[in-house]
């Protein structure tokens, strides 16, 4: 059986981070193990110039692990490949309750869009089944799914839950 996957989407500035440190806060707080994958659309690096991993990477290295007591981490680089889908790096995962992914608009788990009226971004909900619900900073008009405040987070972790068919609190190891 594959881990679940709930996913937070939306525009640029709608407040999908904060929306998902929250709702990882929640779900962990009420025993649930999560993991979560985190789409960035842009460049990015998790190790500085002038440290070790960094001058493993620039000298070459496909991958490099960095290892301590308290963390790891595996740094890929493409070096041109295409971007992997979202499948194969949720294969490379520990085993947990649940995987919470952000961004990821375009993928077909279920998915939570988060809305700032202010922004007057495109809406998803309606036009992309996936979307089951909507977390907006203000009201929402004739919506086809469940609207949630954008801070109620014990709400919107209830919806998770229920959603998803999480029973009781942490079943993973």
């Amino acid at each position: 059986m594959s881990t679940p996957v709930f996913g937070i989407a939306g525009y640029k500035g709608a407040g999908k981070t904060t929306l998902t440190e929250r709702l990882v806060a929640e779900l962990v707080a009420r025993g649930f193990a999560v993991s979560t994958v985190k789409h960035a659309h842009h460049s990015f690096d998790i190790d500085q110039p002038g440290r070790d991993s960094h001058r493993h990477r620039v000298a070459g290295a496909r991958e490099v692990a960095v290892v301590s007591a308290n963390r790891w981490a595996l740094i890929h680089e493409l070096k041109g490949d295409p971007e992997p889908p979202l499948g194969e790096i949720l294969a490379k995962l520990a085993p947990c309750d649940l995987v919470v992914a952000e961004g990821y608009k375009r993928e077909a788990h279920p998915k939570i869009e988060v809305r700032d009226a202010a922004l007057g971004h495109p809406e998803l909900a309606g036009g992309d089944p996936s979307v089951v619900a909507i977390a907006a900073s203000g009201s929402v008009e004739d919506a086809c799914v469940p609207v949630f405040a954008r801070d109620d987070i014990s709400a919107i972790a209830d919806f998770v839950i229920g959603h998803m068919g999480l029973a009781g609190t942490g079943a993973a190891p």
